[in-house]
């Protein structure tokens, strides 16, 4: 992003990862949001009201998600009106969630790619504001496919971001 020109206010984890490391050695503030549960106890509004606020603190306009892994509440959503990007490794609405990458490989399609949308309350929903097809080589695995995907999402998701900002707003 950062190379690509998006400005960064902050990056945010849900989960300790490389991406806050690389941040930090770039100069940006980051900001760990542990989920304390991942299971039916986890307060999805709670986390979602507590995440608005860290941003809103760093003066964000624009929440661009990446390997985000916490499906976000309404409160979020409100705090950020259409203003939440998020990208996604298969050409949606074909294959939503986590597993995306595998998915298209067990269901032996020719072509997959990357999506970038607008985020909805629901997995890997909202309206689609790019797209690149990748084509799937017979002797894929999950890693090898999902790293060509990455090098489109490495182009396509800052190019969008950019478009959004030019624009001011993040409409299809």
């Amino acid at each position: 992003m950062v190379e690509a020109g998006v400005k960064v206010a902050v990056v945010v984890s849900d989960r300790p990862c490389g991406g806050l490391a690389v941040a930090e050695s770039e100069g940006l503030a980051t900001e760990l949001v542990r989920r304390d549960s991942f299971d039916a106890s986890f307060d999805r509004s709670g986390y979602s009201r507590r995440l608005a606020a860290i941003l809103a603190d760093h003066d964000v306009d624009l929440v661009a998600m990446a390997g985000f892994g916490t499906i976000l509440a309404q409160p979020m959503h409100d705090a950020f009106p259409d203003a939440i990007v998020n990208t996604h490794p298969a050409l949606l609405p074909s294959f939503k969630g986590w597993h995306a990458v595998q998915d298209a490989l067990a269901y032996g399609v020719k072509v997959t790619g990357c999506t970038v949308h607008l985020a909805g309350l629901d997995v890997d929903t909202g309206p689609i504001l790019a797209q690149e097809a990748v084509p799937v080589r017979p002797d894929d695995t999950e890693t090898s496919l999902h790293e060509r995907i990455k090098e489109v999402e490495r182009r396509i998701y800052p190019e969008t971001l950019l478009r959004i900002i030019e624009q001011g707003r993040a409409s299809p």
